[in-house]
């Protein structure tokens, strides 16, 4: 069953010269989640953040840190994170050796843990974590970038996923990453899910933009 929409807007897509301020705005336009994406330029053809502007973010929302760490191997950095303010750690499956024991270190650290399928990724591969995790992320685009085209096929992993998490009788976070709009998002909610992560659709126009950008999305289903 699904859960009411969320909407994580992803810093990604906010004026860096402004990050503290734009975080504040974007909280107080509606958003559910702050999303925060961690590249490292090796697991993802980029850089951006580490825990250090996490921790200088914190201060300016109390809503939930939603920080997908693009990062192998990840072992190393959960810790760093989960002090620094996260709330959720997501991580991908490819970014350790070891997916269990790296969900389990994020639950130690009394974290929410969420598991990450990049678009080649079965939906099969929650399978044996399941009753650990929090959050599922289905890339409906290759992770490194903002602003990439939906990838159109990732709609039946998301059909799949919720069959699965519905299966599970747990409460899980069906969230989806990558060229979320108005449109696209229409039919990620029809499919199952329920947290949309969107960029540029809620980063769109300015603060003053915010709101309505957060509304619209929400409004989709």
């Amino acid at each position: 069953m699904q859960q009411n929409i969320r909407i994580a807007p992803s810093i990604l897509s906010a004026d860096f010269a402004e990050l503290g301020k734009e975080v504040k705005n974007i909280d107080a336009a509606g958003a559910d989640y702050i999303h925060i994406d961690v590249m490292d330029g090796h697991f993802v053809p980029n850089i951006t953040i580490g825990p250090g502007v996490v921790k200088a973010l914190r201060p300016h929302s109390e809503k939930p840190f939603d920080v997908h760490l693009m990062v192998a191997p990840v072992d190393p950095y959960i810790a760093a994170f989960a002090e620094a303010g996260a709330d959720i750690i997501t991580v991908h499956a490819e970014a350790g050796p070891h997916t269990h024991r790296t969900i389990q270190s994020i639950k130690s650290l009394g974290k929410k843990a969420g598991l990450s399928l990049n678009p080649a990724t079965p939906a099969s591969a929650i399978d044996s974590l399941i009753d650990q995790l929090d959050l599922i992320l289905v890339m409906t685009v290759n992770p490194g970038f903002g602003g990439q085209k939906f990838i159109e096929n990732q709609i039946d992993k998301i059909q799949e996923i919720r069959r699965r998490i519905d299966e599970s009788g747990r409460t899980i976070d069906l969230e989806v990453d990558g060229g979320i709009d108005t449109s696209t998002a229409k039919r990620v909610i029809e499919a199952g899910a329920d947290v949309l992560v969107a960029g540029t659709a809620s980063f769109r126009g300015g603060a003053e933009c915010y709101k309505d950008n957060i509304s619209q999305l929400r409004a989709s289903k």
